[in-house]
C-alpha cells in the first residue's frame, strides 16, 4: 500500500469515527423522556446516585420538567427533534470529506469552528437557563473532544494535499 493510500485510509477511519459519534449524539436527542426515566432509575438503583447526589437531584429535576413538558406542552420537545436532525445533517456533510478530503477540508474546518462555538454557548446560555456549571462543563467537553479527531483529520488532509493530490479529483483507494 502506498503512503498516499495509507494516509487516505487513516483520514477516512477518523472521519467515520467522528460521524458515528455525531449520529449517535443526534439520535439520543429523540427519546429524551425515556432516556431520563432510564437514567433516573439507574441512579436510584446503583451506588452512583449515592456517590453523585448533585447529579441525581439534577436528573430528577430535568425528568420532572420533561415529563411536564411531554404531558402538557409536547411541542416544546420538537426543539430537541430539530437538534437531533441538525446532528444528522451535519454528519451527512462529512460524506464529502470521505469522497474528496482535499477539496472538502472546509467541512472539517466548519466542524472545528462548531466545536469551538460550543464553549461560549454553554458559558453564556447555561447560566441564563439555570444549568449547573458542572453540566455546562460536560456540554463543553463535546466541543473539546469533537475538535480532537477533526484536528487530526485536518492535519492529515493537509499532508495529503502537500503530496500533490489535486483538489476536485475524487480520491480512490
Amino acid at each position: 500500500m502506498s503512503e498516499r493510500s495509507a494516509l487516505l485510509r487513516r483520514i477516512r477511519v477518523w472521519v467515520v469515527v467522528f460521524v458515528v459519534c455525531l449520529v449517535l449524539s443526534g439520535l439520543t436527542a429523540f427519546p429524551l423522556v425515556h432516556e431520563l426515566r432510564w437514567t433516573q432509575s439507574l441512579l436510584a438503583h446503583t451506588p452512583v446516585g449515592d456517590w453523585l447526589p448533585g447529579l441525581s437531584a439534577w436528573i430528577d429535576r430535568v425528568r420532572d420538567g420533561l415529563d411536564r413538558a411531554d404531558a402538557e406542552y409536547p411541542f416544546l420537545l420538537y426543539g430537541t427533534d430539530w437538534l437531533a436532525f441538525a446532528h444528522l445533517v451535519i454528519a451527512v456533510a462529512f460524506y464529502g470529506v470521505l469522497r474528496d478530503p482535499v477539496r472538502n477540508v472546509w467541512v472539517v474546518e466548519f466542524g472545528m469552528i462548531a466545536c469551538a462555538g460550543i464553549i461560549p454557548l454553554a458559558l453564556i446560555c447555561g447560566p441564563v437557563r439555570g444549568i449547573p456549571f458542572w453540566w455546562s462543563v460536560i456540554d463543553m467537553s463535546f466541543g473539546v473532544f469533537g475538535v480532537i479527531p477533526l484536528s487530526v483529520v485536518r492535519r492529515k488532509i493537509k499532508t495529503l494535499e502537500a503530496m500533490g493530490v489535486p483538489a476536485g479529483v475524487p480520491v480512490t483507494v
